[in-house]
């Protein structure tokens, strides 16, 4: 047997034994700070020095390249240059550099678009257009949202229109979701959940390519695995069927993405799923104090169907938590900004030590403002993207139509931008054109002279498409794609229409273009072959995460989900208010408040030695001020490490949210009543033809509580992940191994207890 490594001794027993485990499946419940992105990296570096794998042999997925890149960093440390020849990213990254190798196989060619949302949501704007629906009536963003819903649970346009054409939305959904389907195919092109269940679609119709990267890849590590939805947790389970050496890590405590298709029973059932798995779970916490652990511990305990574990720490017991209490908004962002500077001076914190983490992105406004007006430099995560604004987006299809000239969305993006006399009239002509002899728009531009067009307009499409054939040329000559891009901004008069604008926008925007030119040209200089397709696919996948700079000497502004997996020595949590945080209505029937107190958690976790709590009486909503109350959350955490700023423990109601109870909480000036009705038990009939009784003298007999295996008249079997309300509104997520996650009212479910 093979030595045992020195660097096994940096890890704890139980990183250790985490990290040697090498065969059958591994599940690493991983508490916040625990040490999971070292244990990953020692258990690759240990699968390769004991010679259980090549480094080409494994396979790592995260959920962002900022930590793929650490990763690869610490293994390369540990064992050279070996750990260059792993395939590490994420997901969306390494499925697609598969799809390059094998596109063909499915129909598309390795030069494929990728489509962002804003590219997916013009494409469908476009159909929309061409079936006389108004886009302002029926919006690309609605339609787009269920199509990626239907994708991740891998519901195909025909099975959408069988399971859920129950209004006009759903039978519009459905005609849009086939013809947008045929249209990426159309363009050559795919959209970030393709890059998901294409790979499926590939490994069924081919079970030698199945063969081949189960061959490939005899190790499979993924992070996060919490956050995986259906579509990744079936392509990973089908390369891991013939080794089983999948080692999966992550915590349910800290899965708070729902909203965009993960599930969490992934997590929950990994055990169920993988014969004789092991799991091991990593407790210790290396990152916080006792103080912001207990909170943390406080909080997660209220939830239910939780892996066990219990973290604890040998760090220092810490500073208490601080509840700051505050008038509204802008008095909210000038205390925080005092705290900062206070802290700053008396403890000698720079500026990148300290994060603001809200709910939601318009929040960051304020705040804002107030650390311009105070002089405190901040980067600003989240918002919009560098590569989403429109001069980017424009530069990016010009190039993206030298790399995949069929990618009609692209095209009729920029083939008036900026103007070159092209009219809408004549571009309706074409595109018609276009759709009904089933060609690309680019062929029939090619052939325009044969499209009966206004001349003026024919001859423009005719310099359109020379410019475009000479500058693929150039491609093809090897010119360099940063001298490309600057005959492309050249030729086609982008740059030139901003100069003649003159105006401080115009200037900002060609600022941006310049700067996208740079990244081009740092691209080209950094990379081993540098192609166009490579470029257009590595700024594609680029996530917030990865553009947040934590040796930049700046105050840190960002969501609590986009925080995630990241840790801050001071750390401000804003907004705790009812209706915000959690978010929701006053009615609270449809807050997931079990993920909301997860995401409480999360942002907890994240502070290293100091953490504050910030409410206001009132906000500012649709131009008026209005009265609000502070998170229910400021109840339930341990009053034994909470203060206010005077040092006394804050008033606690625990029941106020509690199931038939009538209670009023007097906050700052305002009385808010809540009358909750008493929930009506009776235990007579429980399977009624009407649909689940869910009346019960003693409200600990009702069966459909979290974790219950239920079994529903069409979905079939499945298992009860989230429960709200109370009697009659009572109301049970559901996931379904065949259908997905479905949110039903448990009254009118037709569900029964199975198992």
């Amino acid at each position: 047997m093979a030595k045992k490594p020195s660097f096994l001794n940096d890890l704890n027993e139980r990183q250790q034994k985490a990290a040697t485990h090498t065969d059958g499946p591994l599940l690493i419940v991983a508490g916040a700070g625990s040490g999971k992105t070292r244990v990953l990296t020692y258990r690759i570096a240990y699968l390769i020095e004991q010679g259980k794998a090549h480094p080409g042999e494994i396979l790592a997925l995260t959920f962002t390249n900022k930590a793929a890149r650490e990763m690869k960093e610490r293994i390369q440390k540990l064992i050279g240059d070996e750990a260059k020849k792993l395939w590490m990213g994420t997901f969306h990254s390494v499925f697609s550099k598969i799809l390059r190798f094998e596109a063909e196989k499915i129909g598309f060619t390795s030069n494929y678009s990728i489509y962002d949302t804003d590219d997916s949501q013009n494409a469908i704007k476009q159909i929309l257009r061409e079936n006389n629906y108004d886009p302002k009536e029926i919006q690309p963003r609605t339609i787009h949202r269920r199509i990626s819903d239907a994708k991740n649970q891998l519901i195909l346009p025909g099975q959408y229109k069988e399971r859920f054409v129950h209004s006009t939305l759903d039978d519009i959904t459905a005609r849009i979701y086939g013809m947008y389907v045929e249209r990426l195919k159309h363009n050559n092109a795919m959209d970030f959940d393709d890059l998901l269940i294409k790979p499926i679609q590939l490994f069924s119709e081919h079970e030698d390519v199945l063969e081949k990267y189960q061959d490939r890849y005899k190790y499979i590590l993924i992070d996060e695995y919490q956050d995986t939805n259906h579509a990744q947790y079936k392509v990973t389970n089908m390369l891991a069927k013939k080794y089983k050496n999948l080692c999966v890590v992550g915590d349910d405590a800290q899965s708070i993405y729902s909203f965009r298709g993960a599930d969490i029973t992934n997590i929950l059932n990994f055990k169920e799923d993988y014969e004789n798995a092991v799991e091991i779970p990593l407790e210790q916490n290396y990152r916080s104090t006792k103080a912001i652990l207990k909170a943390a511990d406080s909080i997660i305990k209220q939830n239910t169907g939780q892996l066990e574990k219990t973290l604890w720490t040998d760090n220092d017991t810490g500073e208490t938590i601080t509840v700051l209490d505050n008038y509204d908004e802008r008095d909210e962002a000038n205390r925080v900004a005092n705290y900062i500077n206070e802290l700053k001076m008396r403890k000698g914190y720079q500026f990148n030590d300290f994060a603001i983490l809200y709910r939601t992105n318009y929040q960051s406004r304020v705040f804002e403002e107030t650390l311009r007006r105070k002089g405190i430099t901040y980067q600003l995560v989240g918002g919009l993207s560098f590569y989403q604004r429109k001069e980017i987006k424009d530069v990016l299809a010009y190039l993206t139509l030298l790399s995949n000239p069929d990618d009609d969305t692209n095209l009729l993006r920029i083939i008036n931008e900026p103007s070159r006399g092209i009219g809408n009239k004549s571009l309706h002509d074409l595109t018609s054109t276009a759709r009904q002899t089933g060609q690309s728009l680019w062929r029939i531009l090619k052939n325009v002279e044969d499209a009966n067009l206004y001349k003026p307009a024919e001859n423009s499409v005719k310099e359109f498409v020379d410019m475009i054939q000479e500058l693929k040329a150039d491609l093809k000559n090897n010119v360099s794609l940063t001298d490309v891009t600057k005959k492309l901004l050249k030729k086609s008069g982008y740059m030139k229409s901003l100069v003649e604008e003159n105006s401080p926008k115009s200037m900002t925007r060609r600022e941006n273009i310049i700067e996208l030119q740079n990244a081009i040209s740092y691209f080209e200089k950094n990379t081993k072959n540098p192609k166009l397709s490579s470029f257009l696919q590595e700024i594609s996948l680029i996530t917030d995460t990865d553009k947040y700079d934590e040796d930049k000497p700046a105050v840190t502004l960002m969501t609590v989900h986009a925080a995630k997996g990241l840790e801050f020595p001071v750390v401000f949590v804003v907004g705790l208010e009812e209706e915000l945080f959690p978010v929701g209505s006053r009615n609270y029937e449809d807050v997931n408040i079990e993920e909301e107190r997860r995401l409480f958690y999360v942002a907890i976790t994240r502070a290293e030695d100091q953490l504050f709590f910030s409410h206001c009486r009132s906000r500012y909503k649709y131009g008026e001020e209005k009265p609000m109350m502070r998170s229910r959350f400021l109840d339930e955490v341990s009053s034994d490490v909470v203060r206010t700023e005077t040092g006394s423990t804050i008033n606690q109601n625990k029941s106020r949210f509690s199931n038939g109870s009538s209670d009023s909480e007097y906050d700052g000036n305002t009385k808010v009543e809540y009358d909750w009705k008493k929930p009506l038990y009776n235990k007579n009939n429980r399977n009624s033809n009407q649909g689940t009784t869910i009346h019960y003298d003693n409200p600990d007999e009702d069966p459909f509580q979290v974790g219950a295996k239920v079994e529903h008249s069409v979905f079939g079997p499945g298992k009860i992940i989230n429960r709200t309300g109370h009697g009659e509104r009572t109301k049970v997520v559901v996931f379904f191994k065949d259908r997905g996650r479905k949110t039903l009212m448990l009254r009118v479910a037709k569900l029964s207890v199975i198992g």
